[in-house]
């Protein structure tokens, strides 16, 4: 397993597998547990609907979308807490989620996860 250490600038493989990358910018795990990704969705990726649970807490996700894909590449999600053309929050644990197909460009997001209410070692999904 990889510490955060490791990870910290380094880009990954996302974690729904669909060809997204991530690049952890940092994070903590006191007073609230957080973590900033850059996230990269190259052309031909998705995101396929998903929760991310934690083990305890409520989990909140908010996603700036920097650039978005010249065409493609909307996030989907029935009952976000606010969502507008850049700005996306939403409850991640709860609600369903998901990224239509980059069909042309690449979409480029900042992610800041948080989970209130967590005990112990608890970490955003991300």
């Amino acid at each position: 397993m990889t510490t955060a250490w490791g990870r910290l600038w380094r880009w990954q493989k996302g974690r729904q597998g669909s060809g997204y990358d991530k690049l952890l910018l940092g994070g903590l795990l006191w007073p609230i547990p957080c973590d900033c990704y850059l996230l990269r969705f190259p052309s031909g990726t998705s995101v396929p609907p998903h929760t991310d649970r934690v083990a305890h807490g409520r989990h909140y996700r908010l996603n700036i979308i920097l650039r978005a894909a010249t065409r493609g590449g909307e996030f989907v999600c029935a009952r976000p807490i606010h969502v507008s053309r850049r700005i996306k929050l939403f409850r991640p644990d709860l609600e369903e989620h998901s990224v239509t197909t980059i069909e042309a460009g690449t979409r480029w997001v900042l992610s800041i996860g948080w989970v209130r209410g967590a005990r112990g070692a608890t970490r955003p999904a991300a």
